[in-house]
């Protein structure tokens, strides 16, 4: 499975299938038009996709890549395909399309609940190195902090 990059901000199915999918993963999900504005105005931002066979979007990830840092911004897979390892898939390929354009190390935060999320992030070399108090809301929750440093950013 290939991770797709999604350039065109008028691609409204796929568009419209991540806000679908943010919206059924987080209580905090990201409007459309947030989605739009950052295809349309930003050059530091990286939105992936995974497909199944018959094209749906089943995992996706917004992500920034500013100088040589890149910030996860958000990562999920749909509930019916959770445990398969796509987001290992999906993460190792911003990873490395990251670090072709020069990152050299990455971030992302995580609700400090998120046991799976944090098991996957500590798998790919990511690792804990602060704490956001209460940074979450609906429920409030601290973020965990993760760092990748320390090397190339493929696995």
């Amino acid at each position: 499975m290939h991770a797709e990059r999604v350039r065109d901000p008028e691609a409204s199915a796929t568009i419209d299938a991540i806000v679908a999918l943010e919206a059924e993963s987080f209580t905090n999900p990201w409007p459309r038009e947030t989605l739009v504005w950052e295809l349309r105005n930003s050059d530091v931002t990286r939105i992936h996709v995974l497909r199944n066979p018959d094209g749906a979007v089943i995992a996706f990830c917004v992500s920034w890549v500013i100088f040589d840092e890149l910030h996860i911004n958000t990562i999920a897979v749909a509930a019916t395909e959770r445990r398969k390892g796509l987001a290992t898939v999906l993460l190792k390929q911003v990873l490395a399309e990251a670090a072709a354009e020069g990152a050299g190390k990455a971030t992302l935060e995580v609700r400090a609940s998120n046991g799976a999320a944090l098991a996957l992030y500590e798998r790919l070399g990511f690792r804990v190195t602060a704490k956001r108090p209460r940074y979450y809301t609906n429920p409030d929750e601290d973020a965990l902090i993760l760092w990748r440093e320390g090397g190339s950013l493929p696995l």
